[in-house]
């Protein structure tokens, strides 16, 4: 009996294996996404004229012959079931105090697949006193990725770190017109002003490199969130990497490359 039985098994084991594989992978991509941040993922001033253009956004874009392939377009080609439901919850000008709000319209979509950039903003002020406080920056974020905890199922979430500040102004400073766009329409000035001393720009960016500290302590408490590791603050972007419009966010070239970074660090 027990050898009938064992022959009986083996061919059942073997279909199973066999059978089985294929929908077992295809399941764990997801079928919906939302992306949460700033103007960076609402790809404000991308290209050719000034606002929003989401539909070349590293995220959840869609756009056809920008050059990005965005996490959502990657995925489609995975998950055909993803097909428009990539929601941009984003918003220009959102701070860290913006993503708790953010994250609930996400729970409301029943988002599988989140996406995070945020701090920009709160790093990018119009002094440095205005730069949002380290605590209150966390507070925010746990808040947010609490939120989503909640979910069930949970969601994969996927954290950025903030784009190097330092570097736009290291890449940029020699830049007549780089220079007159930051000072007329008073872009991070922070950073950016043309007065601000070498202690002052190193005090924006320790508090920056504090913020993204904090999005790695926070994003690791939580199973089912995953961060860049520094990828995307680390990486070396260029002058084409970034807007002729405002040369402060990134261009179409700028967006395609936080995509690439991202993907690589992302589930």
């Amino acid at each position: 009996m027990r050898k009938v039985a064992r022959f009986l098994l083996l061919p059942l084991l073997f279909f199973f294996i066999v059978a089985g594989v294929q929908p077992a992978t295809a399941a764990r991509y997801p079928t919906s996404m939302a992306a949460l941040g700033d103007s960076i993922t609402q790809a404000t001033d991308v290209c050719c004229w000034y606002g929003n253009h989401p539909a070349q956004s590293w995220s959840t874009g869609n756009g056809r012959f920008d050059g990005i392939t965005s996490h959502y377009e990657r995925l489609l080609q995975l998950q055909p079931d993803i097909a428009g439901k990539n929601f941009n919850n984003s918003r220009s000008g959102a701070k860290a105090s913006d993503l708790p709000r953010q994250a609930q319209a996400a729970v409301s979509q029943g988002a599988e697949y989140v996406t995070i950039l945020i701090g920009a903003n709160d790093v990018c002020t119009s002094s440095i006193s205005g730069m949002t406080e380290v605590e209150t920056f966390r507070e925010h974020v746990n808040n947010a990725l609490q939120t989503l905890d909640r979910m069930r199922p949970r969601p994969q979430v996927f954290v950025s770190s903030i784009p190097n500040i330092y570097q736009l102004w290291s890449v940029l400073k020699d830049n007549e017109v780089a220079r007159l766009v930051w000072s007329a329409a008073q872009i991070c000035q922070s950073m950016l002003a043309s007065t601000n001393t070498p202690e002052m720009r190193q005090q924006v960016l320790d508090r920056e490199i504090a913020f993204n500290a904090v999005l790695e302590q926070t994003c690791v408490q939580y199973k089912s969130c995953r961060t860049d590791g520094g990828a995307v603050f680390g990486y070396a972007f260029n002058a084409n990497d970034v807007s002729r419009l405002d040369y402060f966010h990134p261009s179409l070239q700028g967006q395609a490359n936080l995509a690439e970074v991202t993907w690589k660090a992302a589930w």
